[in-house]
């Protein structure tokens, strides 16, 4: 095994601050907020960047490991220049197979996903708003509001530059306001376990994410956007976070009377089946961590945790499997249901309509599974596939059941992931097998169930879907989970991929419609033909969303036993 030490960031940082009111032009944009009253002084340029404002209490000392607090004292005047920490990270093993080929792990790198974190701790919960030069109070301009992915476990708000779509947006003629926000990951924001959940202390990171939406209800408008006017976009762990945002306190995604959004764009990400935050597999995350933090003979473990030295929480919080592991997508820390902020699984959420009734665009990238597949090279027969899901994902499940599931991938020259490759790519002799399970069960064919319910239980609510493969060919990995983020948000290549995605979601921002503006082919709505947009990289077409069907079928009627 080689120990791989990713220390540098390639992706460009960039971010904001607390809320405002334009004044005259001056050599630093300066916005008055009210709630909590501050002034806000930003960065100058042809776009106006506030980084890191702060929307909540710091969540540290008798505040770790809580619910987010809002900010209620003035604040005074904040210069919001720089970036701010990261919340603690949830770093996976940097020792990755030597089987993996040196041109993969590059492509790899070069993601967010892999991006290590330098300057990451507990006070953390800020936002970062980036708008066009010359924006004021008056200006009303659409909000679009980035939720970052990473598996819950790692990520943070400053990776994600928004300046480069507050310009695209301005070039083409529609101006946005883009607000990144920052919410606890791994055991910090997601400890599952009975004790955290007899403590209300559950799903803190969508809390964090749902109090960065209400701050934003507040204060937006003074630097010019619109809050009646918002779309929650994520990727990834961000995706799943949006769906979230859907189904919180059973759809009701309101806030002092008003909607806290009108649209949602999930890329690879929207409903997890979860069992509950005090499931066997939780309590057994939360009884190591306590294990690790030396916390197990206290009387009060949660309150031993509360008051652990930092580096000691962070090192018992990261002693579990991680996402990029043998372990691979059988999270150990996600968003589950508490019976009070998710209420259910999020599976029967959606099936009972419990979701908010906004129009959505939800997508994938072709090859979702491969890099979750890469740590598996023990795995050489359909038998041990078998047994390594029933033992590291659906304890629910019967040998017989999941074997079943594993026969609707029978050959993987045509049913194995990177798709549509043949004989090549498979790395180990299930390789191809796993990553085509591991993609679809998790965000593929996942995706077609929810828009299946979405439109059984909500038919008047458009919603969009697509498909994406520029990165056809890419040996190995295909167009692998997380690849699209060069291409839609950061546009590193400028070809029709980037092109036709950023006004595609421009026009859905603006017109709650992916075709109601310029430059784009139109994309039928995915409820009148079940047509997905087919994307490469510099051409477009349609396809039936009708692929793996035998596996969409065996997900469908077998969805109770695949809560992770």
């Amino acid at each position: 095994m080689k120990v791989l030490l990713v220390l540098s960031s390639l992706l460009g940082l960039s971010l904001a601050a607390p809320a405002a009111v334009l004044e005259e032009r001056a050599a630093a944009p300066t916005v008055t907020i009210s709630y909590p009253k501050a002034t806000i002084i930003g960065k100058a340029g042809s776009v106006e960047i506030f980084p890191g404002i702060p929307f909540a209490k710091p969540p540290v000392g008798a505040l770790r490991l809580r619910p987010p607090q809002p900010l209620t004292e003035p604040l005074g005047t904040v210069y919001a220049t720089e970036n701010q920490k990261a919340c603690p990270q949830f770093t996976f093993s940097t020792a990755l197979n030597d089987a993996i080929p040196t041109s993969e792990l590059g492509l790899l790198l070069n993601t967010p996903l892999f991006q290590t974190v330098l300057n990451a701790g507990e006070d953390c919960l800020y936002l970062n708003i980036h708008r066009p030069a010359g924006t004021t109070a008056n200006s009303k301009l659409p909000v679009l509001f980035w939720i970052f992915g990473g598996g819950f476990q790692i990520g943070w708000n400053t990776m994600y530059d928004g300046a480069p779509w507050v310009s695209s947006g301005v070039a083409r003629g529609q101006p946005v306001i883009m607000v990144t926000v920052n919410y606890r990951v791994g055991g910090f924001g997601f400890l599952p376990g009975k004790e955290v959940l007899a403590d209300g202390a559950s799903n803190l990171g969508l809390l964090d994410q749902r109090l960065g939406l209400e701050w934003v209800a507040d204060n937006i408008a003074a630097f010019g956007g619109d809050p009646s006017k918002v779309t929650i976009w994520g990727e990834s762990a961000g995706a799943i976070s949006v769906f979230d945002q859907m189904a919180l306190y059973d759809g009701d995604h309101t806030y002092k009377g008003k909607p806290l959004f009108r649209g949602a764009i999930m890329n690879s990400g929207s409903l997890v089946p979860a069992d509950p935050v005090d499931c066997p597999k939780g309590q057994k995350v939360y009884d190591t961590v306590v294990a690790a933090a030396g916390c197990s003979k206290a009387s009060d473990t949660l309150a031993c945790l509360r008051a652990a030295p930092y580096s000691v929480l962070l090192n018992a919080t990261n002693s579990v499997p991680s996402l990029l592991s043998y372990s691979s997508i059988s999270l150990s820390y996600l968003p589950r249901p508490d019976g009070v902020v998710l209420t259910q699984s999020p599976n029967l959420l959606a099936l009972g309509g419990k979701f908010a009734k906004v129009p959505f665009i939800i997508g994938d990238q072709e090859d979702e599974g491969t890099i979750f597949a890469l740590f598996q090279s023990t795995i050489r027969t359909t038998a041990q596939v078998v047994d390594y899901l029933k033992t590291y994902f659906f304890h629910g499940a019967t040998t017989a059941q999941l074997q079943t599931l594993v026969n609707t991938y029978p050959d993987v020259t045509t049913d194995g992931s990177p798709f549509r490759t043949g004989i090549l790519n498979n790395w180990y002799p299930q390789y191809k097998r796993l990553a085509a399970i591991l993609g679809d069960l998790t965000f593929t064919i996942t995706r077609r169930a929810f828009l299946d319910i979405a439109n059984l239980v909500h038919p008047d609510v458009p919603s969009w879907s697509y498909l994406s493969s520029y990165n056809y060919g890419t040996p190995v990995l295909g167009t692998f989970h997380g690849s699209d983020l060069l291409q839609v948000f950061f546009g590193v290549l400028p070809n029709y991929a980037s092109v036709s995605f950023r006004s595609y979601y421009l026009n859905f921002i603006y017109n709650l419609n992916p075709n109601t503006g310029t430059l784009v082919v139109n994309w039928p709505r995915w409820s009148v033909k079940k047509k997905l947009l087919s994307m490469y990289a510099w051409y477009q077409t349609q396809i039936d969303d009708n692929f793996r069907d035998d596996t969409y079928q065996f997900i469908l009627g077998n969805i109770g036993i695949l809560h992770i």
